[in-house]
């Protein structure tokens, strides 16, 4: 490959992560075409904080299908750390998903029959952990995200907020490099969805993860470094400084919560 063209060459912002380029994304649906993406051309950072919004159906859930190996574009390339996406074997792709990904979504799929602490630990047995040492390593993800004295609970008896606390250690316990969030927040009040950005931002910061958020919430937009906007097909990346004076009020007011919760 050459350097030139690899993501994760030095750039004055810093190292580039994920490359996409010309992405576009059709659908038939009956005698129409539908393109919720069209022509994408952008790069995340190492260890930024991006995130994807738009209206409803403005094609935000699609981008990250394509992003993170799920959905293979009509047209275009991802590169994710110098791998391109859709030239990996299945094989290859499940892996990759399994060790650079770490997925919370604004539902959760939880095996019943398991503790809080054996859900945690169920991805890493796929990895080849054993069992002691997938037990070790849950429990720790459990205590980076203040869960950990419910290891033995089932995570359908928990609230809302405790669930997707407990998805964030889930995604956190392989240490991956990406975490990848879709609204994840979507179904809590704000003091519970000011807790997951908490933990995303310290993820973030203190981790040094790339978070790809897909949200609607207007008021998490200035916790980005880019701004990913999708509207009508058309995929645009925005600076966090281009809109910095328009959302310094709402970035003060979410950061004394974050604060707040961050003390606790």
């Amino acid at each position: 490959m050459d350097a030139s063209a690899s993501p994760s060459q030095a750039s004055p912002r810093g190292r580039i992560i994920v490359k996409a380029t010309n992405v576009t994304q059709q659908f038939v649906v009956g005698d129409e075409t539908v393109t919720p993406i069209k022509d994408a051309n952008f790069e995340l950072l190492e260890s930024s904080f991006n995130i994807i919004y738009g209206p409803s159906g403005s094609g935000k859930s699609t981008l990250l299908n394509i992003l993170t190996g799920l959905q293979r574009p009509t047209t275009g390339t991802v590169l994710f750390d110098d791998r391109e996406v859709y030239k990996l074997s299945s094989d290859e792709l499940a892996f990759f998903r399994a060790t650079r990904l770490g997925i919370v979504y604004q539902s959760n799929y939880w095996v019943q029959s398991l503790n809080v602490l054996e859900n945690v630990s169920l991805p890493l047995y796929f990895l080849g952990y054993s069992r002691a040492r997938a037990s070790e390593v849950a429990q720790f993800a459990l205590e980076e995200v203040e869960m950990g004295g419910y290891a033995n609970k089932y995570p359908t008896l928990l609230s809302g907020g405790e669930q997707q606390r407990i998805a964030m250690a889930r995604a956190l316990a392989s240490s991956p490099l990406f975490i990848i969030a879709d609204e994840p927040t979507g179904s809590l009040d704000s003091a519970n969805g000011d807790k997951i950005m908490g933990l995303l931002q310290r993820a973030q910061k203190e981790n040094n993860r790339t978070i790809i958020l897909v949200t609607h919430n207007m008021e998490f937009l200035p916790l980005a470094d880019h701004l990913i906007h999708i509207q009508d097909g058309q995929v645009e990346v925005l600076q966090h400084e281009s809109i910095k004076k328009a959302t310094d009020e709402l970035l003060a007011q979410m950061q004394q919560r974050l604060n707040r919760y961050n003390r606790q």
